[in-house]
């Protein structure tokens, strides 16, 4: 007893496991490698103990052993554990760990005393990473597809930080090109009370930027045309950037960076990009034209850097753009692109490589299309900019919570139907409701402990008090958080800590419905309800740092 530290984490006790695994080799005089960090996992069933591992088998070839006779040798070791009550076979060679309450229970006191820092872990640190979302033209409202990546993005990038990474969310602004303007010409078109042109920009917001450019600047209709097509063009730009950048704002997605396209060409970033380039040797000149050669790294064919007329294509900003943030410092610069992007992920990858990086320091998220309905019928809700839907429009219906917690519960690789039924209701149906209603009862509890005078927090707390099957069933789940996030980061899959959040909520709900937490009338408080006032105070901060992630309140009352 005593060799190995306490497992107050499921991190201490892999760490502890993989002592008493290097001890088992060294007395057993093997030469095996043991991987430097050993997971454990939770088993679905809790018959089958708390944690579970699988090093038996993974070692086993190894040592020309069976599975079961490594199993057999370990799991003596392991139960000497401080904290572990038993570890037994199961299978082939599965060893399955089973705590003591006080053990378990210590989870509580942890998460409460840890607050708001409960969750965060170090799996990503030292990593600088950028992500860039969104990334529209400011040539009109952001739509329901932009709306998704404003919630996804923003949400990767905060599992990021809470893994360890250094993170930096960046906007590219696409703003040089013809469809700037084709903007300006039907602002300027509406303002003279002309009919837009055809392959312009459509919509009631093109009348309102007119009208509030003349109301702001008389004069400007006056100018000659191509000086007053300039203005008109910028002064919408400017006017049509800001209502996104609000509207991001609003939306609770912030934005590190906000990186002009058009300032990339006028600082010669595009220039020096393509120097470097050409410096790796994989720029080359064919018909007049200036190339790169991205076949050479998977892409599908070799792309145009600058046309035979001189001028730059699109994909020239893009590699510019990379080799600026790679300037920058950042590691691994991560892109999120809308459903018909699927070309850019082979030739963004294959520009790192022509840079001379490793091809996985981009990564490429395509999302997937978003509908709403209501009554199974598809909905429009935009009365300003033609037939899309819009972000504020959106939150405007269903609001920011309900949004973005819509958006974030799903894999952005899958398309997503949203029924506005479904997720304005006021019930358990919906599940950014039932997460944020577990919030709200335990914030009621908590506040029903006050006023009965009950200072849980200067009182003893006891851990090994917690071993009702529905309490060991929560703390093993509140347990789990820091590795839901970690895993989220690492995978750049937030959702996993929206699932997770609803899991947790219905675990309390059977938590809370099977042990009684506060006296009754005259009772006497009990120190295994002391208990459990931690265990609902940890279960409460656990749900706030799990909605924070998301970007979603977690209220008090509802």
């Amino acid at each position: 007893m005593g060799r190995y530290a306490p497992p107050v984490t499921p991190e201490d006790l892999a760490v502890s496991v993989r002592a008493a695994v290097l001890e088992w080799v060294s007395q057993a005089d093997l030469i095996l490698e043991i991987p430097a960090e050993l997971r454990l996992e939770r088993p679905k069933s809790r018959d089958h103990g708390d944690y579970a591992t699988n090093i038996a088998l993974a070692l086993a070839k190894a040592a020309q052993l069976s599975p079961r006779v490594i199993a057999e040798s370990l799991a003596p070791k392991i139960a000497e554990i401080p904290g572990v009550s038993a570890a037994e076979i199961a299978g082939p060679g599965f060893i399955n760990i089973r705590l003591d309450s006080a053990t378990l229970g210590q989870t509580a006191q942890i998460i409460v005393e840890t607050g708001a820092a409960y969750g965060t872990g170090t799996a990503l640190a030292g990593q600088q990473i950028n992500v860039e979302f969104i990334s529209a033209n400011p040539t009109g409202p952001l739509h329901l597809g932009h709306t998704r990546w404003a919630a996804v993005g923003d949400a990767i990038a905060r599992v990021l930080v809470a893994a360890g990474a250094n993170v930096s969310t960046e906007f590219y602004i696409n703003d040089r090109g013809v469809q700037m303007d084709k903007f300006g010409a039907s602002v300027m078109a509406s303002a003279h009370d002309q009919v837009i042109p055809e392959d312009g920009y459509q919509g009631a917001y093109i009348h309102d930027l007119a009208a509030a450019i003349v109301i702001a600047r008389p004069s400007i209709k006056e100018l000659p045309i191509e000086e007053q097509f300039i203005s008109f063009r910028e002064a919408a730009y400017a006017l049509q950037l800001k209502q996104q950048q609000q509207v991001l704002e609003q939306f609770r997605t912030h934005f590190d960076f906000w990186t002009s396209e058009r300032a990339l060409h006028e600082s010669n970033s595009v220039e020096h990009g393509l120097d470097r380039l050409r410096a790796q040797g994989h720029v080359y000149e064919l018909d007049g034209a200036v190339w790169l050669r991205t076949t050479d790294f998977g892409d599908d064919k070799d792309r145009v850097l600058i046309k035979a007329d001189g001028e730059c294509t699109y994909f020239a900003s893009d590699t510019a753009y990379y080799v600026d943030k790679r300037e920058r410092n950042f590691d691994i610069c991560i892109y999120l692109l809308g459903a018909d992007h699927h070309g850019y992920v082979n030739r963004l990858r294959a520009v790192a490589a022509c840079n001379g990086d490793q091809l996985d320091q981009v990564e490429v998220l395509i999302g997937q299309l978003v509908k709403i309905t209501r009554g199974g019928e598809e909905v429009k809700l935009s009365k300003r900019a033609g037939n899309i839907v819009t972000l504020d429009e959106f939150v405007d219906e269903v609001g920011v919570d309900a949004a973005r917690y819509s958006l974030i519960r799903y894999p952005v690789d899958s398309p997503l139907t949203l029924d506005l039924e479904v997720i304005t209701l006021r019930s358990n149906d919906n599940p950014v409701f039932y997460v944020q209603y577990a919030h709200a009862r335990i914030a009621s509890v908590l506040r029903n402990a006050a006023e009965l005078g009950i200072a849980w927090q200067s009182l003893d707390f006891d851990g090994g008090l917690l071993s009702h099957e529905r309490e060991n069933e929560l703390l093993g789940a509140l347990a789990e958080f820091p590795r839901v996030v970690a895993g989220a980061a690492e995978l750049r899959e937030p959702h996993r800590v929206a699932r997770y959040l609803e899991d947790l909520a219905s675990i309390y709900h059977r938590f809370y419905d099977s042990c009684r937490v506060l006296p009754r009338g005259d009772e006497e408080l009990t120190p295994e309800q002391v208990a459990r006032l931690w265990l609902c105070a940890a279960t409460r901060q656990t749900i706030f740092n799990g909605l924070q992630l998301l970007g979603v309140s977690a209220p008090d009352r509802m």
